[in-house]
């Protein structure tokens, strides 16, 4: 289920350095959002802040649930029940299936969430065109093994995606066409996505678009700001 987001007083430290500062921010459930800016300006940082991978102060909730009060086990479980994280380097296992690596969440649940997880994973792939057959990822294309990513992802049916540049290791070709899946999936399961890109096309097919530039936010644009 999508979840709306609700931030305020955002601040991510390293030491004595602040990294990102995000006053007051809120999207609907269901929102795509893209996130823009320099290199190193906090993008990625926002976005780890977002799945509760890094600690931080304020207020940041999904719903009811303030990922900044849970302890850092709590954040995993929450995670693993609500989001699903896209990479940029696609962090597959080479000598694998495409439907071994898709369906790899299944192996931490307990068995009745298994098959579950396994169909989906299985459907997923087969709505975004992944070759069927007993080849390993290894052998597959940048394209072909971010739609595995992407599979994968959608395994556990999250109500939020979070992407980290999904097209950037893609040609042209490959990434418009990825584009138009991952967009069109995301749209008809009514699922939240945040994607950080500096890809135009992408970022095009968003709603709603968001510019950080030294760890501040500096534009919100889009139909769905808030």
């Amino acid at each position: 289920m999508a979840l709306p987001l609700k931030i305020s007083d955002l601040e991510v430290r390293a030491g004595a350095r602040t990294l990102l500062q995000v006053a007051d921010l809120s999207a609907p459930a269901g929102a795509l959002i893209g996130i823009r800016g320099p290199s190193g300006a906090g993008k990625s940082t926002f976005l780890h802040a977002l799945s509760g991978l890094i600690e931080a102060r304020g207020r940041l909730c999904w719903g009811e649930v303030d990922l900044i009060r849970l302890r850092p086990e709590g954040r995993t479980a929450f995670r693993a029940k609500n989001m699903g994280l896209i990479f940029q380097d696609f962090l597959l296992f080479d000598e694998l299936s495409p439907q071994a690596n898709a369906g790899l969440a299944g192996l931490f649940r307990v068995r009745h969430d298994r098959p579950p997880i396994s169909a989906r994973a299985a459907e997923a792939l087969a709505r975004l065109g992944v070759p069927e057959g007993r080849r390993t990822v290894g052998s597959f294309s940048g394209g072909e093994r971010q739609r595995v990513a992407i599979a994968r992802a959608m395994a556990t049916d999250p109500g939020l995606l979070l992407a980290d540049e999904p097209t950037a290791s893609l040609d042209r070709r490959a990434a418009d066409t990825l584009i138009d899946d991952l967009t069109s999936l995301v749209r008809a399961s009514g699922k939240t996505l945040i994607a950080v890109s500096h890809d135009p096309h992408l970022l095009d097919r968003l709603d709603r678009i968001l510019t950080i530039e030294d760890g501040r936010v500096t534009g919100d644009t889009g139909a769905q700001a808030a």
